[in-house]
């Protein structure tokens, strides 16, 4: 074939390679992968030895106990997985314009949005398109972000974190995060005239396990008012163990001001009349730059740049 043709047809690329290449990625192992995808040992070994012959280079270390991916084939095994992905996607796609539906969308979001942005905007989702189906995954930022590089997620509501891979990612700001404090209506700090921090130093508090951006600034606002941190802690990122945690003991907890107000309307929490200085960053819309969207996805992702300032609407 002509120099100028695509190298994965110069490769006579087969769909079985890629699906070898990201099972060997998963299981470490050629005789695992190729269980996972139902041929024989030989035959995988034929599949990427062939593979490697085409392309010029080794893909995999062959170690004593399995094998563990070079450098070009970690390049190739993630994109393997967006292309696999992507087939899939598609099969997903026409079985839904075949049953009558308009499509699926798999969105994830952080917490904040959750109570506050997304049940307005998808609620005129459903009105207008009542046949699109929408999975949402509710989690950390990070989280998220890893499941959007692995095409697990159309789109994801969330921050960029410094560290992560930016380079195929648009971002478009949303909203900014503020933060407060919550405990049980009737606790003893809400007889205080003026809270101060150095009240909040000797409560116990629920907060986000080590590791998140919230706990880093949680601890960091104390020590900047050179004070102790709070000694007795919980951790959790479960906001349903939070409020029943809060409901039956004198904890605090530090929660986004948006999910305060939600469980606060109904009398659950109340919020403590204290500034915290541990605010957050904005969050966004955050989408690849190297995946196209489905209509559906597209209609979702206007639909929430088009959401209405959600502070105003607490």
């Amino acid at each position: 074939m002509p120099s100028s043709t695509p190298w994965f047809l110069r490769a006579r690329l087969k769909t079985r390679q890629l699906l070898l290449l990201t099972a060997i990625g998963d299981e470490g192992n050629i005789y695992r992968a190729a269980e996972t995808i139902n041929i024989s040992q030989p035959a995988a070994s034929k599949l990427l030895k062939d593979l490697e012959k085409t392309l010029g280079v080794t893909l995999f270390e062959r170690l004593p106990r399995g094998m563990r991916p070079t450098a070009y084939g970690e390049t190739l095994i993630r994109h393997a997985r967006i292309a696999l992905s992507s087939l899939r996607e598609a099969g997903s796609q026409i079985e839904a314009l075949k049953s009558g539906r308009f499509g699926e969308v798999r969105l994830g979001t952080i917490t904040g949005p959750a109570v506050s942005l997304l049940p307005q905007a998808l609620a005129g989702i459903a009105r207008e398109y009542p046949s699109l189906r929408i999975e949402i995954t509710v989690e950390s930022s990070d989280v998220l972000l890893e499941r959007l590089s692995q095409a697990k997620l159309d789109i994801m509501i969330g921050r960029l974190l410094e560290g992560h891979d930016k380079t195929n990612l648009a971002y478009e700001p949303l909203a900014k995060e503020p933060i407060c404090a919550i405990v049980r209506p009737g606790h003893a700090l809400l007889n205080i005239r003026k809270v101060t921090l150095k009240h909040l130093a000797q409560t116990p508090w629920i907060v986000q396990p080590p590791g998140s951006i919230l706990r880093h600034r949680f601890e960091l606002m104390f020590q900047e008012a050179g004070l102790s941190i709070p000694r007795q802690l919980i951790e959790t990122s479960s906001l349903l163990f939070v409020t029943r945690m809060l409901q039956q003991s004198d904890f605090a907890a530090v929660v986004p001001t948006d999910v305060a107000r939600y469980y606060a309307s109904y009398g659950m929490v109340t919020m403590l009349p204290i500034a915290l200085s541990c605010t957050m960053d904005a969050y966004g819309l955050i989408t690849r730059k190297d995946w196209l969207l489905s209509p559906a996805a597209q209609v979702v992702l206007k639909a929430l740049k088009a959401a209405p300032d959600i502070h105003d609407s607490l």
